[in-house]
């Protein structure tokens, strides 16, 4: 990576890490329909103009149908789930369990694609679940909050969310190879755009909401959504996919200090050991980390 790659991908890591702030302080004003269709939308207003400045509408025309069964999958499903958490769980506990997303989509790999997965991935598929187990134990209260929302119906959602994300990474490979990066990025939320002004306009709050949630759902949009993307599909072309996939071990690190920072949430030891647990999890499944000796499938 040169110089400009590293900068990118720590901006990057800090952006994705925000995310589940801002998640946190506008979901309770909008509610997660709205939020989520206000994030979508804003990426889309970013992202689709710098795609007809690429002249790559051609493509996202071509493989619409494809590209909008990713943004449902990929988009639409899981941040309406991370949105449902944000009403229960803490900014560092959401993007740990985010972090598991490369352990399932190397499982939904294996299941679905038939990829190889030799000793060192089938220990960090182990080591990962045994993670979230151990993390999820002393969390999982059945008891609702202030919001309808119980912790273990949050962690549940986290999970559900970052498995539909390993499935959506191989939907992405089995049927729009060869499409630009661009027009993926821009046409997913341009299609959960469209899937959710219904159900925001329905669902949109009685209350209008304040200006630091609408300055959280603002940010969501434009710079953890929008520019995230240009960020990362820039080092993609530029460093490669394996490289622009490590920003996956930087996410929790911002996470847990935006929320220390600006929400006075306090990490806890268990949180920190499972944390480092899932990332050990997530280095060996992906095939970052290698075990010593001769791997067999």
């Amino acid at each position: 990576m040169t110089r400009r790659d590293l900068i990118d991908l720590f901006v990057l890591a800090a952006l994705w890490g925000a995310s589940f702030l801002f998640m946190r302080m506008g979901a309770f004003e909008f509610g997660p329909v709205a939020l989520v269709f206000l994030r979508v939308a804003g990426a889309t207003l970013l992202l689709i103009p710098l795609l007809a400045a690429r002249g790559q509408l051609p493509a996202l025309r071509a493989h619409w149908r494809a590209i909008a069964a990713v943004g449902v999958v990929n988009s639409v499903l899981p941040f309406l789930l991370f949105a449902v958490a944000a009403l229960a769980l803490s900014t560092a506990l959401m993007s740990v369990f985010n972090a598991t997303a490369s352990i399932w989509g190397a499982l939904v790999a294996w299941l679905w694609l038939s990829d190889r997965l030799d000793r060192s991935r089938w220990l960090g598929l182990l080591i990962g679940v045994l993670g979230v187990v151990g993390l999820s134990w002393g969390k999982a209260d059945f008891r609702a909050g202030e919001h309808g929302v119980s912790a273990a119906m949050g962690i549940g959602a986290c999970l559900l969310a970052a498995v539909l994300y390993g499935v959506g990474g191989n939907l992405s490979r089995k049927w729009l190879v060869g499409v630009p990066p661009m027009a993926v990025a821009a046409g997913s939320q341009l299609a959960a755009s469209l899937v959710l002004v219904v159900p925001a306009w329905w669902w949109w709050p009685a209350v209008t909401p304040g200006g630091s949630a609408w300055l959280a759902a603002t940010a969501l949009a434009l710079g953890c959504t929008g520019w995230a993307y240009v960020l990362y599909f820039g080092l993609i072309a530029r460093a490669g996919a394996a490289q622009a996939m490590s920003v996956t071990f930087l996410i929790p690190a911002f996470a847990l200090l935006w929320g220390w920072l600006l929400l006075d949430e306090m990490p806890t030891g268990t949180m920190l050991i499972g944390c480092a647990v899932i990332l050990l999890g997530t280095a060996l499944a992906t095939g970052k980390l290698k075990l010593p000796g001769p791997d067999r499938a």
